[in-house]
Parts: C-alpha cells; structure tokens; sequence
C-alpha cells in the first residue's frame, strides 16, 4: 500500500555549535496517520533534532519541507502556527488557572475588548471531546492526573491544528492505565491523519505504538526499522552501537543480619497503611504496584519527608522513626527522590555545589568550606560514578543520567546505611541505566541495604532480592525472586 506525501521531510540536516556538530546530515520522512519513534541514549541528538523541527533552534545547515513547502520556523510559535506542536516531558500548565485558560494562554480569545471565555471553553470542549476527555473546561487544572495533564497539552496542540505532535517521554510519569488511555488517544489521532514523533526510554511500549522506528547515536542516523515490534535487545543494541550480554547485573545474595525493620507504617492521610516489612544488610528490596499505589508516598514517610501517623522505623534494634529527613539522614537512610530536577539536584548550581551540599559536616569540619577543598571532595566522586561532567559545571547541563549520578554521588559519599530509590532510572537511557543497576549492585555487595521504587516492571524484577507490591495503598505481598514474575506481581497489584 503506497503511503501517503510526507507531512515533514527533512534532508542533510545539521545543527553546529561552535566547533562542534551535534547533528550530523539527518533524513527523516513523517508521513500522515503515523506514530515515528526517535530512539537513542541521552545524548545521542533526540532533543536537538526535535528542537530543530518545532522552531527552538535553527538547524546550521540542510533543507525542511512542510506540507511539500520549505519549512524554517524562526520560533516555535511559528512553528505551532504551521501545524507542528510539541509537548515536552515536564507538564508547563498552569495549576491555578482553567483548562481552557492553560489551553488558549497567550492567545486568549477576545471579544469587544474582553476576554471571551464562552468561546474558548467551547473551542476547549471541543478539543477535548476529540481526545475522548469528559472534563468541564471550566475546571481548574490543579488536582487533575498527570495522564489528564498530558492529555491537555495534547488538546492545546490541536486547538492550533496540528498536523504533527512531538512527545517527548509522554508517559515518563504515567503507570500502566494512564499509559493505556494515552495510547488509545494517540490511535485517534492517527486516524484523523496527524503525524507523531515519539521519543522514549521506555521501550517495550514502542512496539505498542510505533509503526517505524528510527534510532539515533551520537548526532547522527544509525538505523531505521521499519516496523514497531522490533525485539528490545535488537533496539538496544542500535542504540549503543555494540551487543548487550545482559540487561542486568549479578544480584549479589544479602546477609542474614536484619538492617532496617518497618512496622505497621501509616500515613496521615490513609495513602498508605499498616505496611510491615523488613531488610537485610545488602539486600535489593524493591516495591511495585500501580499509579496511586502508596508507594513514593511510603518511602518520602519512611525517610522522613512526609510524616507518619502510626508505626515505627527501626534501625539496626534501634527506634529511629524519623520526624524530619534531616533525623533520618543522621541515622545513615537517604532517599534519592523521583524527581531529580525539583528535589534531587539544585539545577542552576555547580556539580561540586551539589555534592557539597549533602556534606558539609566533612567539608565543614572547622566552620569554612574553602574552593579547593570541595572541589577536591567533589571531584573524587564525579570520578568514582562516572559523571560526565566536571565540578564548576552546572548540574542543570547535564543528562538526566547524569543528573542522577550526581543525587546518589552526593548521598553515597556520606556512607549510608540505606538507601532509598524512587524511579532511579525515570527518564534514563539504556547506557545510562546499565551504570545505575551496576552501582546499586555495588550497593548492595558493600553491605549497604537497598529499597528500590520503580514503575517499570522489568527493572524491579531485574534487581530485587524481593518485591514488595502495593495496591492502594495497603500491603498486598512480599514475593521472592524465584517466585516474582510480570504476572505474580501484577495479581497482587490488581487486588
């Protein structure tokens, strides 16, 4: 069957900074009614070439067609006017504000001089219809779920016409249903003719998705497929340019010694409770179940973020259940939250900063931090976890990977007992990934105790010692690993 024009058709396209080209001589069709999934590590020219095709930067060089037009946007404005939308990973509505407002901001409708809110809630209302969203546009955008969120900026695209939507890692904060409805949205879409650009790290999701798949290593083109279900292996393997042996490391076996014991755990606001469970000196212990399980909401409790109603925290025999993460930082528990860039790392600060922060004890022994000093503690730990980056840079020029490399730097160089992972690899290319399973592992094999949160099913299988699952908030059941599969876990989260 003869595919349709291309809607976008990009030819030798590349993007130079300085010296140094990060795009190299890109071809690329997008035909209408099809799902193109970019695929490649952090790094590899994703984001770039993104920005390039919805006007955020200029390519150096090369030639775009629109609609079998030349096609160079000097905005992304001008782009969105064209009929091209991106929606990126971290949400940008507005909370306090409508639906319909988020939808139309910066371009209100007016009428006589006045905003005219019937017009844009009926324009709203019909953008959302068209996603299968039964929500008033009247309604204020704080409280919606995150899938809800992504949906709207799906509707703000469409409000201007889109023919082509960019979604970048659309469902980086979505569990399993969330991810489902977003799915069958984007199959409306696809038969209503729009083009989509998806780019993920999650990739059993693409051969649910994608109808061809286009892979990317460092700025350039490798390989294109043309089909969605490619085996992940074979994906991966075009994505780091080399054969993988394995997705995950040797699971070290924990001690018999018992470092940290939880008992009847619960929260304020009943979004978890009665959890019981203990873990062993250098054991992996991860925790599954679906969005809105209890799960961040434990473990933020259990180190001290949230506070506890009822139940105790018990390390190595002795009560040290926390009121503050500060109590439960001295005690040796540290948790590496799952959103890095608002909790994790302070994004327009130096990786040395960063580092530092978590250490000041050591680094202030005398009541002065000199440069030299820090630079020097920070330095030994950007080397010792591999951190692409050097210490007066900012940790908001960073990877993602990276950026999370720098959390557990900073956490790790104080010797914890436990530590706690929330989504360790949300976001995280598959290179990127390997490191981070390989430092838990080493984790692990030095005695350290280890609780690993994850919404990706294959990582908590793939680094447990035993799993844990949650199911609305209450405690559905603990699994060995030998009895721990894709469809034990899922009974239990379903209960």
């Amino acid at each position: 069957m003869t595919k349709p024009p291309p809607i976008l058709s990009l030819r030798q396209v590349r993007k130079t900074y300085g010296q140094i080209e990060v795009l190299h001589g890109i071809d690329l069709d997008i035909h209408p009614g099809e799902v193109v999934a970019l695929l490649g590590e952090n790094g590899a020219g994703k984001s770039t070439l993104s920005n390039v095709i919805s006007g955020t930067v200029p390519p150096t060089s090369g030639d775009m067609k629109w609609l079998g037009a030349d096609y160079a946007p000097a905005s992304p404005r001008e782009a969105m006017d064209a009929g091209v939308g991106m929606i990126h990973q971290e949400l940008k509505l507005l909370p306090q504000l409508s639906i319909a407002e988020n939808i139309f901001v910066g371009r209100y409708l007016m009428k006589a001089g006045r905003i005219d809110r019937r017009a844009m809630e009926d324009r709203a209302q019909a953008g959302l219809k068209r996603l299968g969203l039964d929500i008033p546009p009247s309604r204020l955008v704080e409280g919606l779920s995150t899938a809800n969120q992504q949906l709207i900026e799906i509707a703000k695209a469409l409000t201007l016409n889109a023919r082509l939507l960019i979604l970048d890692e659309p469902t980086a904060a979505l569990g399993g249903e969330e991810t489902q409805l977003l799915f069958r949205q984007i199959e409306r879409l696809k038969a209503e003719g729009v083009g989509i650009i998806y780019i993920s790290h999650r990739l059993e999701e693409i051969r649910q998705i994608a109808d061809r798949i286009v892979v990317m290593r460092d700025g350039a083109k490798v390989q294109e497929f043309d089909r969605g279900d490619v085996p992940v292996r074979t994906i991966v393997e075009a994505m780091v340019g080399r054969s993988l042996e394995r997705m995950f490391p040797e699971i070290p076996a924990p001690a018999d010694s018992v470092t940290l014991e939880v008992e009847g755990l619960t929260s304020p606001e009943d979004r978890f409770r009665n959890i019981s469970f203990s873990v062993k000196r250098g054991e992996v212990f991860g925790i599954a179940g679906l969005m809105g399980a209890g799960r961040t909401e434990l473990v933020r409790a259990l180190t001290g973020a949230d506070p506890i109603h009822r139940g105790t925290v018990r390390l190595n025999g002795r009560d040290i259940t926390p009121r503050s993460p500060i109590d439960a930082i001295r005690n040796g528990m540290v948790l590496v939250p799952e959103d890095r860039k608002l909790q994790g790392v302070v994004l327009d600060h130096s990786i040395a900063e960063n580092i530092g922060y978590a250490n000041l004890p050591e680094l202030a022994a005398n009541g002065w931090i000199t440069q030299r000093k820090l630079h020097a503690f920070a330095d030994d730990f950007i080397r010792k976890f591999g951190v692409k980056g050097h210490g007066r840079q900012n940790a908001g020029e960073l990877s993602g990977g990276n950026q999370q490399k720098v959390v557990l730097a900073k956490w790790l160089a104080r010797k914890p007992q436990v530590v706690v992972l929330d989504e360790p690899t949300r976001g995280i290319d598959v290179g990127a990934r390997s490191s981070i399973y390989e430092l838990i592992m080493d984790l692990a094999r030095n005695g350290v105790s280890v609780i690993v949160v994850s919404s990706d099913l294959e990582e908590v299988l793939g680094v447990s010692n035993r799993i844990m699952v949650m199911a609305q908030g209450n405690q559905a059941g603990i699994l060995d690993r030998k009895d721990a599969n894709d469809v034990s876990v899922m009974e239990l989260a379903t209960l």
